[in-house]
C-alpha cells in the first residue's frame, strides 16, 4: 500500500473511488467562497435587478445549489452526497463592483462536502458571468476556496 497522502490513487498508483464504507457517520459542513470583478456599469445593472436575463442573483442562487446536488457528475471520483442543506449567499462590494458569493453545504455521512460547497460557489460565479456576459465579456472570476470544513476524522479547519 502507497504511503501518498493522496487517497484517490490505490498501491499501483490508479485513480480509484475512495472506499468510505469504514468510516463513520457524522455532522458534516463545508463552506467556500469566490468573487466575480465587473465594470462598474454591469455592477450596477446586477444591484438594480435590470439585467434583461432577469434576477442575477436569484437564478446563480439556484445555480449554485443545482451544482452542489450534482457535484459526483462533474467531478468524477466523487461520491454521490445526500446534502442536508445548501445555501449560497451573495455580497455586493460598490466600491470594487464585486459579488461575493458563499456557499455553506452540510451532510450527515460518511465524507465531506468540501467538493459541494466548491462545485456550487463556482457555479454561482459563473451564472453571474454568463446572464450579464453580453455587456461585459471582461469579469473576472477569483479567489474561489475553501473557508472552512468540519466533520469527520481529520476534525475542524477554518483557513487563515
Amino acid at each position: 500500500m502507497s504511503n501518498s497522502p493522496l487517497t484517490h490513487f490505490d498501491a499501483a498508483g490508479q485513480a480509484h473511488m475512495v472506499d468510505v464504507g469504514a468510516k463513520a457517520e457524522t455532522a458534516r459542513l463545508a463552506r467556500a467562497t469566490g468573487r466575480i470583478r465587473m465594470q462598474p456599469a454591469t455592477f450596477e445593472l446586477i444591484q438594480s435587478g435590470s439585467a434583461k436575463k432577469g434576477d442575477v442573483l436569484g437564478v446563480a442562487r439556484i445555480a449554485a445549489i443545482q451544482a452542489a446536488k450534482r457535484t459526483a457528475d462533474l467531478i468524477p471520483l466523487c461520491h454521490p452526497i445526500a446534502l442536508t442543506r445548501v445555501a449560497a449567499d451573495f455580497t455586493l462590494d460598490e466600491a470594487t463592483s464585486s459579488v461575493t458569493c458563499t456557499v455553506t453545504a452540510e451532510t450527515f455521512g460518511r465524507t465531506g462536502v468540501e467538493m459541494e460547497a466548491l462545485t456550487a460557489c463556482a457555479t454561482g460565479l459563473l451564472t453571474i458571468y454568463d446572464m450579464v456576459k453580453a455587456v461585459d465579456r471582461g469579469m473576472v472570476i477569483e479567489e474561489v476556496r475553501l473557508l472552512e470544513k468540519a466533520g469527520g476524522k481529520s476534525g475542524h479547519w477554518q483557513a487563515g
